[in-house]
C-alpha cells in the first residue's frame, strides 16, 4: 500500500521532551503549514503528561482492544496502522473496519514490531501495557506522542497486580476517553454522537430495574488463583447502575486473587464470567470456567452453580471500556431471564 507523503521516517523524529511531532525538512514533507490548520497543534493533559500532537495522527498504534475499538467506533480505521493485545472478538459492528488494520500481536507487540509501523501517535488501555512494550518515556523519546486511558491514570497501578481505586470508576472517564481522542484526531462531532448513544443505552438499560437484593461476582479469569472483580472498576460501574452487590465490594483492589474457599462463602446468587478468546491464564472461557465450577467440591454447592446462574461477559465489557455499557446491558436482560429483577 502506498503511504502518504505526510509519514514520517523514523530518522525524522526529534526527541522533543513530552511527544511532540515534527519532522526533518525536504520536499517530502508537509507537516508545518497546511497541514498546522484547522486547530492544530493540540495539546491534551493526560495522566500528568501534557501530550501535544502537530496534525491529525495518521499511523496511531493502539497497544490494547479497548483504545481499537474507540478508534474504530470513532470511524479511524484508515489511521490505525496496527493493533494489539486483544481478549475478545470485534464488536460484530466494528469487523469490517477492523478488518483493514494489521494486528501486530493478539498479546503485547514488542517495541521494535511498535516502531516498524512508523507510528506517529501510539495508545493504550492500561499503564502495564506500556511497560510490556517499553514505556511512554521511550516513545517521547522517538517524538511519538503517547495517550493512556484516563480509566487507568485515576488507578494506582503500584505494586503488583492490576492495581487498586481510591475511588469508584465512573462511566464519565470513559467518555472523557472518547472525547479526548476525537479531539487529537479533529473528529469530535463524531465523538459527541458516540458518547451520546452510549448516555443513551446506558439509561436505556438501567432505568426500571432494581437489582437491589441481588448479590453478584465477577471472574476474570485463572482458575488456581481466580481473578474477582472488587469495588471500583468496570464491574463496579455495572452493579452500580443496577442496584446489585458485588460479594466482593469490601476490596478496592481492581482484580484481586481470591481464593475458592472465601468465594464458596460469599455464595453471590450470580456468576458473571469471562468468556475471553485469548490464551493467557487459565480457564479463560467461560465454558472452561463453568466445567470447574459444577466439578470443584468447593464451588459446586453453591447457590448460582446448582441453579446455573451464569452471566457469560467479554473480556472487554469486564475492562473499562464502550462495552461496559453492553455489560450493563446483558447483566440487567440475564438477572430478568433468571427472575430475580421483574
Amino acid at each position: 500500500m502506498k503511504r502518504s507523503s505526510r509519514v514520517l521516517s523514523l530518522t525524522c523524529l526529534l526527541p522533543l521532551g513530552l511527544g511532540v511531532l515534527t519532522a526533518c525538512g525536504g520536499s517530502g514533507s508537509e507537516v508545518s503549514g497546511q497541514d498546522s490548520a484547522a486547530g492544530y497543534p493540540r495539546t491534551v493533559e493526560n495522566c500528568g503528561r501534557e501530550i501535544t500532537v502537530e496534525a491529525q495522527p495518521e499511523r496511531a498504534v493502539s497497544l490494547n482492544q479497548g483504545s481499537t475499538e474507540i478508534l474504530l467506533s470513532l470511524g479511524l480505521a484508515d489511521r490505525v496502522v496496527g493493533t494489539a493485545t486483544w481478549t475478545d472478538p470485534i464488536l460484530p459492528s466494528l469487523r469490517e473496519a477492523n478488518s483493514k488494520v494489521p494486528r501486530l500481536a493478539d498479546n503485547a507487540p514488542s517495541y521494535e514490531r511498535v516502531l516498524a509501523e512508523e507510528p506517529d501517535f501510539v495508545s493504550a488501555s492500561f499503564e502495564s501495557t506500556f511497560q510490556e512494550v517499553s514505556s511512554r518515556d521511550d516513545f517521547a523519546d522517538m517524538g511519538v506522542p503517547t495517550y493512556l486511558s484516563p480509566a487507568d491514570c485515576v488507578k494506582n497501578n503500584e505494586g503488583d497486580g492490576d492495581g487498586a481505586r481510591d475511588e469508584p470508576l465512573e462511566m464519565s472517564t470513559i467518555y472523557r476517553e472518547i472525547e479526548e481522542l476525537a479531539r487529537i484526531f479533529d473528529v469530535e462531532e463524531r465523538g459527541d454522537e458516540l458518547v451520546g448513544e452510549l448516555r443513551g443505552r446506558l439509561d436505556e438499560a438501567s432505568s426500571e430495574i432494581d437489582a437491589s437484593g441481588v448479590s453478584m461476582l465477577y471472574w476474570f479469569a485463572n482458575k488456581e488463583s481466580p481473578y474477582m472483580a472488587g469495588c471500583c472498576g468496570a464491574p463496579g460501574i455495572i452493579t452500580e447502575e443496577l442496584g446489585a452487590k458485588n460479594v466482593f465490594d469490601d476490596t478496592n483492589k481492581e482484580w484481586p486473587q481470591i481464593n475458592w474457599e472465601t468465594v464458596a462463602q460469599r455464595d453471590p446468587d450470580v456468576l458473571v464470567l469471562g468468556d475471553l478468546t485469548r490464551e493467557s491464564q487459565t480457564a479463560e472461557e467461560a465454558a472452561q470456567k463453568i466445567e470447574f465450577l459444577e466439578n470443584n467440591p468447593v464451588t459446586k454447592h453453591m447457590a448460582a452453580v446448582r441453579n446455573d446462574r451464569y452471566i457469560r461477559l467479554s473480556g472487554a465489557a469486564m475492562n473499562p471500556s464502550i462495552r461496559t455499557v453492553d455489560g450493563v446491558e446483558r447483566v440487567a436482560a440475564k438477572l430478568r431471564e433468571f427472575g430475580l429483577v421483574e
